[in-house]
């Protein structure tokens, strides 16, 4: 397997740019040229809520696949795709209070009180909020150990986002059911005892080539 090197991270972080900014080059192509059906308010919602999920889903990602497949290079891309997540929550909130409740501010404030889905949303995009101001490497040493508590909150939105969603729709929960069911294989991943149980069985597979090595080695000794 390729080893990603420093060299490689400026292409690596290339890549990552154009995967979150063609997503919404198609949006404003799909809606300039009328193909966005025929409430293009709601996809225009719609689209960028599903983005910054995807975007999350992709930053929750990073961490498990640099340790599965040891490129440790990974983990420097975090930031950057987590900034996709603010870009497109804002997206997606700015589409509805533009959109949707055109600049009403007091009917924005009623609707986050009336409707439990918009608080749940509006909530994590707080914390996504916090979590974009102080991503830079300043506050990071400015904030010391209250950085990485801060920055836990990313797990809470993890299980904010999906239920957002989910409470949104009012028949077809096929799409956000896979969103929760997605983001909760996530979370699990980091739980303790799961990385206690795999850290056990990477031991026990260490130990058997180990002991293998071993006797393939007494044998040709004997022979």
């Amino acid at each position: 397997m390729l080893r990603l090197t420093a060299k490689h991270l400026f292409w690596l972080k290339a890549l990552f740019h154009l995967l979150g900014l063609v997503p919404i080059v198609y949006l404003v192509l799909t809606v300039v040229l009328g193909r966005a059906g025929g409430d293009p308010v709601q996809h225009i919602i719609h689209y960028t809520g599903i983005g910054a999920l995807n975007a999350l889903a992709a930053t929750l990602l990073i961490s498990p696949i640099a340790k599965l497949t040891k490129q440790g290079l990974l983990m420097q891309t975090r930031r950057l795709v987590g900034l996709y997540v603010f870009a497109y929550a804002t997206l997606h909130i700015l589409a509805f209070f533009s959109l949707d409740l055109l600049f009403a501010w007091e009917l924005l404030f009623s609707e986050v009180v009336k409707r439990p889905y918009i608080l749940v949303g509006a909530v994590a995009y707080l914390i996504v909020t916090a979590l974009a101001i102080t991503s830079f490497k300043a506050l990071m040493r400015k904030m010391g150990r209250r950085w990485q508590t801060l920055h836990n909150g990313v797990y809470l939105v993890a299980i904010l986002a999906p239920i957002h969603f989910y409470w949104s729709v009012k028949s077809e929960i096929i799409e956000p059911s896979l969103y929760i069911l997605g983001f909760s294989v996530l979370l699990l991943w980091r739980t303790p005892w799961l990385k206690h149980i795999l850290n056990r069985k990477g031991m026990s597979k260490t130990v058997k080539k180990t002991t293998t090595s071993g006797q393939e080695k007494a044998s040709i000794k004997s022979a």
